[in-house]
């Protein structure tokens, strides 16, 4: 990726409010394969009930699905600032963990420049025991790395920029050994997927000519595009519980520059086949929310339910959110948007939608002034966790019954500030 082209990539991460524009992957639950529940050392589910992490305030958050045992994860490393989590590995008990020191962005020193100046340190963190080890410290290519996808226990795909050209590498756990899985010059990947069989890999190309939906072998061969069309941002990946499909979204970033919403559109991974599956731009992709003190974001992605279902946060017809993308406007606080709850309308419910038939089911009500987002399925199939955010107010982490019913708060994070990015803890891999 050229200097150029990486500058066009940090503006288009801006639009879709991305601050840790390298993050994203670990702060969209829907984005990681496996949305399961957890269970230590053979326990079964009513003994151990499905738990997710969230984010807070950048704490690291852990609660169970009825809300009991909510706490949050005490890293101790000096000079860290925030942390967040990542990919599990198949015991199910360990967890990849982001750190962040001091961000080295800031007054007189853009965020194009100086952001990916910030050190970033990679973890593997022990639930049970509490155990922190510090990974990938060899070899390191980079001061600013980021794990992108845990594609076996023994092997990590890690996002580098160096002199702003963005890469994927893959590298044993303790950074050795590393293999490019993408080449300088090319565009970035993110929004990685791995598929059931752990064989491919798929995930959207930040390129010059556009954002495309690609698959590949877990090395970055044998490549296979699945969407691409001029107009089109393509975003963010998800395998089919069957690996027959891959899902992502659509958004006519021309017509709507604050990317504020998106069609559901699914593909299949030999590129043979790309289907939308929603009308009139009707998910919610840009998410905003919060007040002025309390505002935040981050793009939301559609999720598969286990039986082969998508879950995501349709919009009523005329809604419009009350952070408005500044047009034309330049882009001072990465941000970019003007704060107008007087104009807000609508807002957004789950609902499930069934890619065979068509049919869209509600699964939470449509109230005005409030919007609903980031839904997951946990393994069991028996709950959906989300974030609900009135206009104005910092969002909220619920779950429901998997067909809507029995909805009830869980957090409103630390100091009731907001708490965001749930994603459901996987089962052990027997």
């Amino acid at each position: 990726m050229s200097h150029r082209n990486f500058a066009e990539f940090l503006r288009m991460a801006n639009l879709l409010q991305r601050r840790d524009f390298l993050v994203k992957l670990l702060l969209v639950p829907c984005l990681i394969s496996q949305t399961s529940s957890w269970g230590a050392e053979g326990e079964n589910s009513a003994q151990n009930p499905s738990r997710f992490f969230f984010t807070s305030q950048g704490k690291t958050g852990l609660a169970s699905h009825d809300g009991s045992e909510l706490r949050y994860l005490d890293f101790e490393a000096p000079g860290q600032v925030t942390w967040q989590p990542g990919s599990c590995f198949s015991d199910g008990r360990r967890v990849v963990v982001l750190s962040m020191e001091p961000r080295r962005d800031g007054p007189g020193r853009p965020f194009e420049e100086f952001y990916t100046q910030t050190p970033t340190h990679l973890w593997q963190y022990d639930l049970k025991s509490g155990e922190l080890i510090e990974i990938c410290t060899k070899d390191r290519i980079a001061p600013f790395t980021t794990p992108a996808l845990l594609i076996s226990d023994e092997r990590l795909l890690i996002q580098v920029v160096k002199n702003k050209v963005g890469q994927i590498y893959s590298v044993r756990l303790d950074g050795s050994d590393p293999r490019e899985f993408t080449k300088g010059g090319e565009g970035l990947p993110y929004g990685l997927s791995l598929s059931p069989d752990g064989k491919r890999v798929a995930f959207h190309l930040a390129s010059p000519q556009g954002y495309q939906i690609w698959t590949s072998d877990t090395d970055g061969g044998n490549r296979t595009r699945v969407a691409a069309q001029p107009g089109h941002l393509y975003f963010g990946t998800q395998w089919s519980p069957d690996g027959e499909w891959v899902l992502y979204v659509d958004c006519l970033h021309q017509q709507d520059p604050g990317h504020d919403w998106c069609d559901v559109c699914i593909g299949r991974p030999d590129g043979s086949e790309h289907r939308v599956l929603t009308s009139e731009q009707s998910m919610w992709f840009a998410a905003t929310y919060g007040s002025p003190k309390t505002r935040g974001g981050g793009s939301n992605v559609p999720c598969w339910t286990r039986d082969g279902q998508i879950l995501f946060p349709r919009r009523t017809k005329e809604a419009r959110v009350p952070w408005q993308y500044r047009v034309n406007q330049p882009d001072l606080d990465h941000f970019n948007r003007d704060f107008k709850p007087e104009t807000a309308q609508g807002g957004t419910q789950i609902c499930r939608l069934d890619p065979k038939q068509g049919s869209i089911t509600p699964l939470t009500p449509q109230d005005d002034q409030v919007w609903d987002f980031r839904a997951s399925q946990s393994s069991d199939g028996e709950q959906i966790v989300f974030c609900r955010a009135a206009t104005g107010e910092a969002p909220a982490i619920w779950v429901m019954d998997h067909q809507g019913k029995n909805a009830r708060l869980i957090t409103r994070g630390v100091d009731d500030l907001g708490a965001d990015h749930p994603r459901w803890i996987p089962t052990p891999v027997r």
